[in-house]
């Protein structure tokens, strides 16, 4: 039998990405995109690291077509750019804004 473990990640406004399998960042993103939306929580920083930038061009495409995106960057006073900061929209709505 096998097992799956299920990585529980607090709702905070702070993803990590460093605890994932890079082929899950995409569904991990999104998935806590929303549940930070749900939460009221509208500004989000995804850890991705900077290594040789692939992690980062995979969020930032994510994030580009993402419709609760208003807006992103990279996080240059926090880390460098080992992280981006997303801004979400309030609500569906203003979604095509």
């Amino acid at each position: 039998m096998d097992e799956t473990e299920l990585i529980v990640h607090p709702i905070d406004g702070i993803l990590d990405l460093h605890t994932f399998q890079p082929k899950e960042a995409a569904s991990v993103v999104g998935e806590y995109l929303l549940a930070c939306r749900e939460k009221g929580i509208l500004e989000v920083k995804i850890i991705h690291g900077k290594g040789r930038g692939v992690l980062l061009r995979t969020v930032h495409a994510l994030l580009e077509k993402h419709p609760l995106v208003l807006n992103f960057k990279l996080d240059t006073e926090g880390s460098g750019w080992g992280a981006t900061i997303v801004y979400l929209r309030k609500n569906t709505e203003d979604s095509r804004q």
